[in-house]
This record gives C-alpha cells, structure tokens and sequence, in this order.
C-alpha cells in the first residue's frame, strides 16, 4: 500500500536537516552585560526550527573569541561544535576543551564559565 501523497508532506515536516552554513542573515547580538568576564564576544544565531510551542529549538551558534557566565536556569541544551574551540569550566569544576566534532550537554541548573578560544560554531537543541 502506497502512502497518499499527504502523509508523505506529514512525515517531511516531522523531519528537519540543519543547515551547518546557511545562507540567510542570523540574527546578532552579544552576552548580557552581566554575564561578561573578558573579551567582546559578538554572538550569531540561525534558527532553524521550533517545536512544542517555542520551547524546543534548533540551529546553528557562532561565538567569537570571550568569556562569559553560562546559567542554564530550567534550559537543557545539546550541543555539536561544527569549528573552533572553546573550554567550559563547571562551577567548581575543571575545564573540559571541545573542538570541531565533539558533542556535550549542559543541563538545567549548570553554571559555568564558557569560554570561546577561537571562533566557534555549533549547531544546538535547547529545550525550555
């Protein structure tokens, strides 16, 4: 049994490639004043999808060079680092380096330090 051409759109929509190097404008901005250690780092995000009523989101995240607060408050978030290379410092941890191919998670409730080394680019998931 074939699957009518509307099932085959359904399905479509219920998956989604993320584009590594799109070619629409990001949005720009930077850190919250109150979460700046060092640097100037100017932030770019291409959002790609949401789900659940905005609070699952996916895209790809660029850094350049900085230090920064990170609270995740309630906030889980996968990340994939496409380039670059930042070290993240747990509160009250040690300092984990990820490079271009690495995967990690930051849960709801971590605090840290992140720190963009050279100018990363990832793809991420949040969920809210």
């Amino acid at each position: 049994m074939r699957r009518s051409e509307t099932q085959q759109r359904k399905s479509m929509s219920l998956l989604k490639t993320i584009d590594t190097d799109p070619s629409f404008a990001p949005r720009e901005s930077g850190p919250l004043p109150e979460r700046l250690i060092s640097g100037d780092p100017t932030y770019k995000t291409w959002a790609q999808d949401a789900a659940r009523g905005e609070t699952i989101n996916t895209g790809v995240w660029e850094a350049t060079p900085g230090e920064t607060r990170s609270i995740k408050g309630e906030t889980f978030e996968f990340c994939h680092i496409l380039s670059g290379v930042v070290e993240i410092t747990p509160e009250g941890g040690e300092p984990v380096v990820y490079t271009a191919g690495d995967s990690f998670v930051m849960k709801p409730g971590f605090v840290g330090v992140w720190k963009t080394i050279e100018t990363v680019r990832k793809i991420y998931l949040t969920v809210s």
